[in-house]
């Protein structure tokens, strides 16, 4: 009645691993969120531990090709996608520079005139 199936190695294989993956973030945030210093380094032990289980099986997954690594970013690519980012993160900051001065120019105007600025600004 019941079929006695199972895993093959490599579906196995890949489930610990995940299961490792999913620990160390666990132990990660548990010790992150410790207080009690023997307990922080109790997670930080045990998060080392899982981590070099996890880097052991991959490496033999790899080795049993029962895991392909994804491919490796192209430099051009990677530094095309950085200087867009800096790019925008420059425009944020010029944003927010001429915001603070428009702001502080209104501030001066208000208070050189007498009248007072809105509640809402």
């Amino acid at each position: 009645m019941y079929n006695n199936t199972v895993l093959p190695e490599a579906d196995m294989a890949y489930t610990v691993l995940s299961d490792l993956k999913r620990v160390t973030r666990e132990y990660a945030t548990a010790a992150t969120e410790s207080v009690c210093p023997e307990i922080r380094k109790m997670f930080t032990e045990l998060m080392d531990d899982t981590l070099k289980l996890q880097g052991e099986l991959y490496m033999a997954m790899q080795q049993n090709n029962m895991y392909n690594a994804s491919s490796p970013v192209i430099k051009p690519e990677l530094d095309k996608h950085l200087k867009q980012y800096q790019q925008i993160q420059q425009q944020t900051a010029q944003f927010v520079q001429q915001a603070q001065s428009a702001q502080g120019q209104m501030a001066m105007n208000a208070s050189s005139t007498g009248n007072q600025m809105p509640a809402y600004q």
